[in-house]
């Protein structure tokens, strides 16, 4: 007896999907989550130094926002794996709000509990992020329809955390210098309901490859993909390069008795210039091919890396960070969309949760290790070594196969 109940539709797969509107959505949705812990990674350092706890406490709370991610990584990509956009998405929502829930309630008590409820608004809030984050990288990649659409994706994608670090950050200092951190705390609450709001213009889409998911696959497995070792080592170096421009740059201004406007100035230069570079690509990705524009990152780095601790002045400094900021600001780009061309759709979250890793990890990690190093050595030497690095690696970039126009 034929089923008299009509056949479930086929649900549409992303590239099928209004790209404009989808992508504005996935923008939105990475800006709110992201606005709110760089709202936080202000405000809960400085309620912190302000009840009059140390250095070191305030070190710790800022490294809780980038272990969480390294510890939930895998998880959250193989949950957009097999449940696509929006529940991880929810849960990344919900894990954020947590985060500023505990923030707002440290506000009304004090002693260990008031720094106990701030770390654990720094877990919740970081890991939340980065499950939002990467199942918004994924659904981008999958959205598009060949190499040149994936890094315009991804370029319009990347201006979403350098707007981050400006609204969320200078809307809660406005609010702690004029009503306290208590309505900070409030107003970051209300940011990640941005991204609730535009996950409704993203299409409920069926996990791309779902149905080829191998029970008990062995996360390590997807390193064996042509490729993927190679491009997660060039990855790391360049992220390496973000860490010690950030640590090092305010150390050999201090050195040479600059003004803290003066090198507020020289990072602000740099970060104008990453995003500008963003908003570029999206304009000449025909023109670009992935495998070249890594190479001449690397290259430049490594140039810019060995100029630095020669740069006369503060002007000169400002000029090498508008050059290395249009270098490390193409990369994300080129990285991602190679990323997702050597993996399986069913795999994308994993692979990107292996990237995210490596990066968090690093900015764990390396500041401490450039910290013993600075003291021994100085910033200038720092410099030197790491663009040595970066430049020698180049060679890992030139291995890379290029991705071939509309693959």
């Amino acid at each position: 007896m034929p089923d008299p109940r009509p056949p479930s539709p086929v649900p549409a797969h992303p590239r099928t999907a209004g790209s404009a509107p989808v992508l504005a959505a996935l923008i939105a949705g990475q800006l709110g989550m992201h606005s709110a812990m760089a709202g936080l990674r202000l405000a809960a350092p400085l309620q912190t130094l302000s009840e009059g706890y140390s250095a070191w406490s305030v070190g710790l709370l800022l490294a809780l926002f980038a272990a969480a991610p390294v510890a939930t990584a895998l998880y959250a990509g193989r949950l957009a794996d097999r449940l696509g956009y929006h529940r991880p998405v929810a849960l990344a929502v919900a894990l954020t709000l947590a985060g500023c829930l505990l923030a707002l309630l440290s506000t009304f008590v004090t002693g260990a509990l008031h720094f106990a409820l701030l770390c654990g608004a720094a877990l919740l809030t970081g890991g939340g992020t980065n499950v939002g984050m990467l199942t918004i990288q994924r659904t981008a990649g999958l959205a598009a329809k060949d190499s040149i659409e994936r890094v315009r994706v991804f370029s319009w994608l990347g201006v979403a955390p350098s707007f981050s670090n400006v609204l969320g950050p200078v809307t809660t200092g406005f609010v702690i210098d004029a009503f306290g951190y208590r309505a900070a705390y409030g107003v970051l609450l209300l940011m990640p309901l941005i991204s609730i709001a535009s996950a409704r213009l993203v299409p409920h889409l069926a996990p791309a490859g779902a149905a080829a998911a191998v029970a008990g696959r062995r996360a390590w497995d997807i390193l064996k993909a042509p490729g993927m070792k190679r491009l997660l080592v060039v990855n790391w170096l360049l992220a390496t390069c973000w860490d010690v421009h950030i640590f090092a740059v305010p150390v050999l201004g201090h050195e040479r008795g600059f003004s803290a406007s003066t090198i507020g100035l020289i990072l602000g230069t740099f970060t104008l210039a990453v995003t500008g570079i963003r908003l570029l690509i999206p304009f000449l990705a025909h023109r670009l091919s992935e495998t070249v524009v890594l190479r001449t990152a690397m290259v430049a780095a490594g140039v810019v890396f060995a100029l630095y601790p020669l740069a006369p002045n503060p002007l000169a400094m400002g000029a090498l960070a508008v050059l290395l900021g249009v270098a490390l600001g193409s990369v994300q780009p080129m990285v991602m969309s190679m990323l997702h061309h050597i993996t399986p759709d069913n795999r994308h979250g994993e692979a990107l949760a292996f990237r995210s890793m490596a990066i968090n990890a690093s900015s764990t990690l390396m500041p401490l290790a450039f910290g013993a190093a600075g003291t021994l050595v100085g910033a200038g030497v720092l410099f030197w070594v790491v663009g040595g690095a970066v430049s020698a690696g180049s060679w890992l970039a030139r291995g890379l196969a290029p991705v071939p126009q509309g693959a």
